[in-house]
């Protein structure tokens, strides 16, 4: 009878072990998923170019950072950057600080409507980027290709995009960052774009909203272009729905892949704004940020 008595007392010690290391798992892997998937949004699509009040508004949005764009470029010499400034490193650094909210990418979105292999002056743009990474203390850089560095309708320019994505992918590696390109191409013929370039300067910043407009499955794009050459992604599709009703994009078997692949990083919100409320800032990005974070963070 007694030995009976002491093997139950160790199973019941046993049983009572396991279910109270049951929600110290929870919480262990709880921590893990947000220390590996961070939710971010764009300050120009949320009507905060550079503007110090992206801070509280993405801390309101309950966002983990902002991807911070160089300031508007169109036919400038140069990016519209007050950044360069003394004062407003300062202050977008406190204040960062203050709202909890990192700064997760710096853009050069203006090369959406620029052409990189037209400017003469691209490697002194590409430096003001990165000095202003160095002050913010940011390492990834957002470089689109864009509608005038499409290689799908100008393949012709592709010797002189990669001549120049070499010599400013070799500048950012030097200061120890990375420049992330968007490009209209599928996931092979960007990693043999990549491979052109041959610069650990250069990956590849994947965009949702491509592959699911050229419709190609995106989770095997992601697994042919593997977790190294993905540096961010822009976490989103064209608007039209919010993420939680888009029925094109699976965001559990997306967070099944990268964690298969054993990526990590930031999510950025761009886009999928509900096409009926477009200018709605806070429905649309608070729903978008929620939503990831139910996905990624759970």
């Amino acid at each position: 009878m007694m030995i009976l008595s002491k093997y139950t007392l160790l199973i019941m010690l046993c049983l009572s072990s396991m279910f109270s290391l049951e929600p110290e798992a929870k919480a262990t892997k709880d921590k893990k998923d947000r220390q590996q998937y961070k939710i971010a949004v764009c300050d120009w699509m949320i009507l905060k170019r550079q503007k110090i009040g992206s801070f509280e508004l993405v801390r309101e949005l309950q966002g983990d950072g902002v991807e911070m764009d160089m300031g508007g470029l169109g036919k400038r010499d140069s990016f519209d950057n007050k950044l360069r400034q003394p004062y407003f490193q300062t202050l977008f650094r406190e204040k960062s600080k203050e709202y909890k909210v990192d700064i997760s990418s710096v853009a050069m979105s203006g090369f959406y409507g620029q052409s990189f292999v037209a400017r003469p002056n691209y490697k002194d743009l590409v430096q003001d980027c990165i000095n202003t990474m160095k002050v913010l203390g940011v390492k990834v850089a957002f470089l689109p290709l864009g509608v005038q560095c499409d290689l799908t309708k100008y393949p012709e320019i592709r010797q002189e995009l990669v001549r120049r994505l070499k010599i400013v992918g070799d500048m950012a590696l030097k200061e120890g960052k990375v420049i992330g390109i968007e490009s209209s191409l599928d996931a092979k013929g960007e990693v043999a774009l990549l491979k052109d370039i041959h610069s650990k300067g250069i990956k590849i910043y994947y965009k949702f909203q491509n592959s699911l407009e050229a419709g190609r499955n995106l989770c095997d794009e992601l697994r042919i272009l593997g977790k190294d050459n993905i540096c961010q992604i822009h976490c989103t599709d064209t608007d039209g729905t919010l993420l939680a009703d888009n029925k094109r994009l699976d965001m559990n078997k997306v967070k099944q892949t990268l964690d298969d692949m054993g990526w990590s990083g930031w999510l950025v919100v761009e886009r999928s704004r509900d096409a009926n409320n477009v200018h709605d800032v806070k429905a649309n990005y608070g729903s978008n940020i929620s939503y990831l974070k139910s996905v990624f963070q759970k």
